[in-house]
């Protein structure tokens, strides 16, 4: 028994001793590392990192032509500024330079000769009709077809006709317009009578009001605004012939030596004749005319709708009591309809670089929303040329009755100058003005006019 307990210490204390030397023989040596580890090199002190560099802008500049220039146009100029200043904060580096020409200038002086050289500026107020034909055919404006669709804005306006070329569109109306007459609702109720149905009932009117010593027409057409008077005369040759007249000048289809025409020229010289227009007609610039209804001079002013933003001005005196309505039935084909349209806009030039594409891009994405169009039309007055404006609050009684003109109308139709060449249409102004003035006598004033348009129908111009 002893022994054997003897025996069992002894071989106890010699595992002890072998298993205390097998931990003392690779004492103080580092664990031998997994091999999935063994490559592992010592980990060195982190480097320094480099500050990340700050990708340099490119700066560039790009000139926005308008034709916001008139007081009247001040709302206008402020929303095309907000829409400017947006579009530079989304594109790094842009600038914008805003170029404002009066619009009859930049059309057929500025325009016509950049366009020429190849010179025109990158965004620029551009006209539809014969104006997008040509500078298109040139290849001085860009095709927005593509565009519209990256943007999604293919189906967002109404009307794209007159900026539509071969099945491409290089153009986009800013505002519609409606033309017809704005009147003074205090003077009509001095003079004893009511808004005119017919032609006979306007001459009615402005017999009442002449009676009273009240101007009935106000119009400036003097140098330089000849075009003033041509609303006036577009809607009537319009509702004496129908618009079918005024599509096939170009074509040859229909002459201005027609019945429709002259009878047009004797009512307009008649109307100055008999003192309905302004005496002074030839002596005023348009604004000047525009001023002498808005301050209670003359009881009517045939216009467009953007003369609302003035008639609803500062210095207006007849802001709360003007109304509008449109051309009172002539006895023709045209009878209900009304001019308007979607005509004047924005264009951009063929030739930009990739940066200032993405910067129209911008502009266009910015300008052309339901929002800027409902400001558009509260602040100045202008038709909505896209869909979807509703809910509009702040427009005035004048903005109603502009839009109750329009939606009573049967249809409407562009103005002439949309549908004819540029040569035509200043060789109008000049024989309107001869008219008025008692130079020209309507059966040569058509003459004259179909001459003029018989070698534009040639030259293409």
């Amino acid at each position: 028994m002893k022994k054997s307990l003897m025996l069992l210490m002894i071989i106890t204390l010699m595992g002890m001793m072998a298993l205390s030397g097998c931990g003392s023989k690779d004492a103080g040596k580092p664990a031998e590392p997994a091999k999935e580890q063994a490559t592992t090199t010592t980990p060195q002190e982190p480097a320094k990192q480099e500050p990340a560099k700050e990708e340099k802008v490119e700066e560039f500049s790009m000139v926005i032509r308008h034709i916001n220039v008139r007081d009247t146009a001040k709302a206008t100029l402020k929303q095309l500024e907000d829409v400017v200043a947006k579009t530079e904060q989304d594109v790094p580096g842009l600038k914008f330079k805003l170029d404002g020409v009066e619009d009859t200038v930049n059309r057929d002086v500025k325009l016509k000769a950049e366009m020429s050289a190849g010179t025109q500026p990158p965004i620029f107020n551009l006209f539809g009709g014969d104006d997008t034909v040509k500078y298109s055919k040139a290849g001085r404006l860009l095709d927005l077809t593509g565009i519209l669709d990256e943007l999604g804005l293919k189906d967002a306006f109404f009307n794209l006709r007159e900026f539509t070329v071969d099945g491409k569109i290089y153009g986009l109306p800013e505002a519609g317009y409606i033309e017809g007459f704005f009147y003074n609702q205090k003077l009509f109720k001095d003079a004893g009578v009511e808004v005119p149905k017919t032609w006979d009932e306007l001459i009615k009117v402005c017999e009442a009001l002449k009676a009273k010593g009240i101007t009935p027409i106000a119009l400036g057409s003097g140098a330089g605004d000849g075009w003033a008077a041509n609303m006036l005369v577009n809607s009537l040759f319009v509702g004496l012939g129908g618009p079918e007249l005024q599509e096939g000048f170009a074509s040859g289809k229909t002459k201005w030596t027609d019945p429709a025409i002259i009878e047009t020229f004797k009512r307009i010289q008649d109307f100055k004749n008999k003192g309905y227009i302004d005496p002074n007609v030839l002596g005023l610039k348009y604004p000047q005319g525009q001023a002498n209804f808005y301050t209670g001079k003359a009881a009517m002013l045939f216009d467009g709708s953007w003369a609302a933003n003035a008639i609803t001005g500062d210095t207006s005196t007849v802001k709360d009591v003007a109304g509008f309505f449109r051309m009172p039935d002539v006895g023709g084909p045209g009878d209900g309809l009304i001019n308007g349209g979607w005509s004047n806009g924005y264009g951009f030039s063929a030739t930009l670089k990739d940066n200032e594409l993405k910067a129209v891009k911008a502009f266009i994405k910015n300008l052309y929303t339901v929002e800027e169009q409902k400001r558009s039309l509260v602040e100045s007055s202008r038709i909505p040329a896209m869909k979807g404006v509703s809910g509009v609050e702040g427009g005035t009684e004048l903005v109603k009755a502009l839009g109750e003109s329009q939606g009573s109308a049967k249809g409407a139709f562009p103005a002439f100058d949309a549908l004819v060449q540029k040569s035509v249409k200043v060789t109008l102004e000049q024989t309107v003005q001869e008219v008025l003035g008692g130079k020209l006598t309507p059966e040569k004033a058509a003459e004259r006019m179909q001459q003029a348009q018989e070698k534009g129908n040639k030259e293409g111009k």
